[in-house]
């Protein structure tokens, strides 16, 4: 790959920063190798797991010790310029063993600037770019090439490379004449599209941050994310997202202008643009004072800030820097082994929410990097319309987080159960020879000597089909991360000759961290580490689970103006602590087996995970859409469900009508149930039985009595983002949902339940 090496005056001194080893718990990666699913009922703000953390790595309880001591010499620690962190130990109850911090790893400082963790070789050792060396070597590179689509009407819209860079520098100077200030924030908030992307890089280019807003935000969370960023304008998609911040825009003193990019403004204010106007304002500016701030950032200052959607308290803004960004997406494209524009070019879809870290590395990132041509879904994507713009714009490269994926499942399980018996049969039998094919490619690392015959015809008569119907047909690389997907969505995909391959990191290291490749993943694992980074298991136990931790490049600059968060993240040695419970397996797979604040502690004193066992009451239970595990600090486990329902397509709101799928499913049980209100509390007894039965295979699995489902009850609604219960990436908001449904919990524990008695009573007749 060719690269512009960056000019002296704007780079930062990069030093070599190697981690410190403990090998015995070190894994590292430093090689230099080059529907028919309609999505209507999925409501979520969402997106990689690229991001396993939705509550941010330093909300976790210290509940591990370190049992690693590292002899670093503290006094060949460098120095850089005097700050608070200097003199503040980083040390923590769950930390690496340290005395004294590194003070030029991170900072909580806007306009700070950190150490790049550089290596001497591999993509480690690649030159720090910042963004408009890395966008002006792909505007050289592929020029003529689309860099975005969209539709007008039936129309399809498109951009060059050279015309993208253009427009990018033009809104720079606009949001410079409108008073963008160094360090200050430009905040969007709204659908995916060419403004939204415009928008980010110019705030960047002008020597603001970019600051992606949750479309779904309350007003006072999008003022607690201007306010925090010091945010100078804000760019809206439309009227509806304008009025949020109308209501808020008393309280943020650094506001100067707000631009809707999206329908004609419904009322003239002052200092409220439509995009033309916008643009306008920059068209006929000099470029002198653009350059100027150009030509002196560095790759080691901040860019972006990502605002984390904590379960608790309030978000934080993740500092990301121009290195963060840049040298992620070269190791990620190299990594994945995307094929450059001149080439053959690589062709993603952009849907899921730009304020999530992953979206924003897939589409925007990575995707320049290649020079890949980003098209835009429609803002209906996940209630119906993705469908069609995957259809027609055929991507090469696919990332959904895990519910789109389970919606596609439920659909397509929908759409097959309607079908004859022979096409049934039919799609049975090729299901069954595309698992098995796929398992054992899977196990032979996507080398097999001979395809089977039988695989090569339920390829042509199945296989072919189901990827052009979903518009997959061109797709090599269909990927899922955010939060935890469960096997049997994994396998129902594979079983189709589709694999979905699991990556997993945070915001916190700039989306990924490990990533699956056709020819290295397992089921459940999330992949091998991304050259260049570095992982350890911290504190293991005798299977080996212990923290993850993470080094490497693309590890963030620092929490803005949050030193004590910080230091909670990033211990004394700079390793990230993710938060997430992990082990290897003997072939360097990483598999997430849990959350440290998310474990339970029985009264007992045993530690249970409660994913897996929430994974196996769903894979058990087809009907429950999510359940949750109860049992820290009590004698027993007891668990909430929720049934499968619609979802009202304007709000995200769980409505009280079964699902078809759910529906059959009643049906083949004997029930004629067709709403939650039927089923909930025990109201219907087949129904009862039937999660019992399945509940009681799960209990027979268990591998303590601990680890027994003793209660259980069916919720009125089921979890939602609007409700509450979940979170922008569809994880579940625990504390919240505890708190909501405090009255079923403690209804668990009123009577004891011994362990030798597990079973529910049947409701009375």
């Amino acid at each position: 790959m060719h690269l512009i090496v960056c000019e002296p005056a704007a780079m930062s001194t990069a030093v070599v920063m190697d981690p410190p080893r403990d090998d015995s718990n070190l894994q590292s990666s430093c090689g230099t190798g080059d529907s028919i699913a309609s999505l209507d009922d999925v409501t979520m703000d969402s997106t990689a797991n690229e991001s396993s953390e939705e509550e941010s790595a330093g909300e976790r309880e210290a509940e591990t010790g370190a049992n690693t001591e590292l002899t670093n010499n503290p006094t060949d620690i460098p120095t850089g310029r005097p700050t608070h962190t200097q003199t503040v130990s980083a040390q923590r109850p769950d930390s690496l063993s340290l005395a004294v911090a590194k003070p030029d790893l991170w900072t909580s400082y806007g306009d700070g600037e950190v150490k790049l963790r550089m290596g001497e070789s591999g993509f480690a050792s690649e030159p720090p770019l910042t963004i408009d060396q890395m966008f002006k070597t792909s505007v050289e590179r592929f020029g003529s090439y689309t860099a975005l689509g969209w539709k007008e009407g039936e129309q399809t819209k498109t951009i060059n490379y050279q015309e993208y860079y253009q427009a990018c520098r033009t809104a720079a100077k606009s949001f410079l004449k409108l008073g963008l200030e160094r360090y200050h924030g430009v905040g969007i908030l709204g659908f995916n599209s060419a403004e939204w992307f415009i928008s980010d890089i110019a705030a960047i280019l002008a020597g603001g941050f970019a600051v992606g807003i949750y479309t779904t935000n309350s007003p006072e969370a999008c003022q607690y994310v201007a306010e925090n960023c010091k945010a100078n304008i804000i760019v809206v998609e439309n009227h509806k997202q304008l009025q949020k911040i109308l209501q808020v825009q008393d309280k943020l003193p650094h506001l100067k202008a707000i631009i809707q990019y999206k329908d004609a403004l419904k009322e003239k204010r002052p200092n409220l643009y439509t995009w033309a106007e916008f643009m306008e304002l920059g068209r006929g500016e000099p470029d002198t004072q653009l350059d100027d701030i150009i030509a002196i950032q560095k790759p080691n200052q901040c860019c972006t800030l990502i605002y984390t959607s904590g379960t608790t308290g309030q978000p934080k803004g993740v500092m990301l820097s121009h290195d963060n960004l840049t040298w992620t997406a070269f190791a990620v494209g190299r990594y994945v082994r995307l094929t450059e524009a001149t080439k053959s070019q690589e062709i993603v879809v952009s849907y899921l929410p730009l304020s999530h870290i992953a979206a924003q590395m897939v589409d925007i990132w990575v995707t320049m990097k290649v020079g890949g041509a980003t098209y835009f879904a429609q803002p209906d994507a996940l209630k119906g319309s993705l469908v069609n713009t995957m259809r027609e714009v055929r991507p090469t490269a696919f990332m959904g987080v895990p519910r789109v994926w389970e919606k596609m499942q439920e659909k397509m399980k929908s759409v097959g159960a309607k079908s004859s018996t022979v096409r049934r049969k039919v799609a049975v039998w090729a299901k069954g020879v595309g698992l098995e094919t796929n398992l054992s490619k899977m196990n032979q690392n996507g080398a097999m000597e001979r395809t089977p015959m039988n695989y090569r015809l339920a390829k042509k008569l199945v296989f072919k089909k189901v990827r052009k119907a979903l518009g997959l047909d061109r797709c090599t690389k269909c990927y899922t991360g955010a939060a935890p997907i469960t096997k049997d969505t994994l396998e129902f995909f594979l079983s189709l000759d589709i694999p979905v391959y699991e990556l997993y990191g945070m915001s916190e290291s700039t989306g990924p961290h490990t990533i699956s490749l056709p020819e290295a993943f397992r089921l459940t694992s999330v992949g091998k580490l991304i050259p260049g980074c570095e992982t350890k298991i911290n504190n293991p136990d005798e299977e080996g689970n212990g923290e993850i931790c993470f080094w490497g490049r693309h590890v963030f600059m620092g929490y803005l103006n949050q030193a004590d968060k910080t230091e909670d993240a990033l211990d004394a040695e700079g390793w990230l602590h993710s938060g997430d419970l992990g082990k290897h397996d003997d072939n360097g797979f990483l598999f997430i087996t849990g959350r440290i604040k998310e474990l339970i502690i029985t009264a007992g004193g045993e530690n249970i995970p409660p994913v897996p066992i929430e994974d196996a009451v769903k894979e058990a239970v087809p009907l429950v859409s999510n359940a949750m595990l109860i049992g820290d600090k009590r004698k027993f486990l007891a668990m909430l469900l929720t049934i499968k329902c619609q979802v009202n397509g304007d709000t995200g709101a769980p409505e009280d009508e079964l699902t078809p799928e759910a529906i059959e499913l009643c049906r083949k049980l004997g029930s004629n149930a067709t709403r939650v209100s039927e089923i909930a509390g025990g109201r219907d007894r087949v129904i009862h039985a039937a999660i019992q039965e399945g509940i009681n295979r799960v209990n027979e699995n268990a591998t303590s009595n601990a680890q027994r489902i003793q209660k259980w009850t069916i919720l009125n609604q089921d979890f939602s983002i609007i409700g509450g219960e979940l979170g922008p990436t569809m994880k579940l908001k625990r504390p919240v949902v505890m708190k909501m449904y405090k009255e079923q919990v403690e209804n668990f524990y009123k009577e004891v339940v011994t362990p030798s008695t597990p079973d529910n009573a049947l409701p009375p007749k």
